[in-house]
């Protein structure tokens, strides 16, 4: 078994939020909603490894919206210096970054995040 995506929420109409951070911030390439989901709004992220997926998030409209301020999806780097420039794009791009629990879980680096809806977002590497 694997995973395919995590669906996050987000209000009506703020697709345009949603890119700046997922696109923007994170560095994750949109991708088209298939035709039949296209019209409920939100969008779709992936990152790529070469050819293949290795992360999906899906933003879906939840009305009335309300944030996941402890449930998140969390983003696996290949090391500290990724983590370190990510987190600082990410605050450079005006969202909410936290380095607080960096070293609270063995094995990983981390940080986490809050997209422009408050929902939560962890960026961790693994440590040797």
């Amino acid at each position: 078994m694997r995973l395919h995506h995590v669906q996050v929420s987000m209000p009506r109409g703020g697709e345009e939020i949603a890119r700046a951070f997922y696109h923007g911030a994170l560095g994750l390439t949109e991708v088209d909603k298939p035709d039949e989901l296209a019209g409920r709004g939100g969008c779709w992220f992936r990152a790529f490894e070469g050819d293949a997926v290795t992360a999906e998030i899906h933003l879906g409209v939840d009305d009335p919206f309300v944030a996941a301020r402890k449930a998140h999806p969390a983003l696996l780097l290949g090391s500290v210096d990724e983590l370190e420039t990510l987190g600082a794009r990410v605050a450079d791009q005006g969202f909410e970054v936290s380095w607080d629990e960096r070293h609270s879980f063995a094995g990983y680096e981390r940080f986490h995040c809050r997209d422009g809806f408050g929902n939560r977002v962890e960026v961790l590497t693994a440590v040797v």
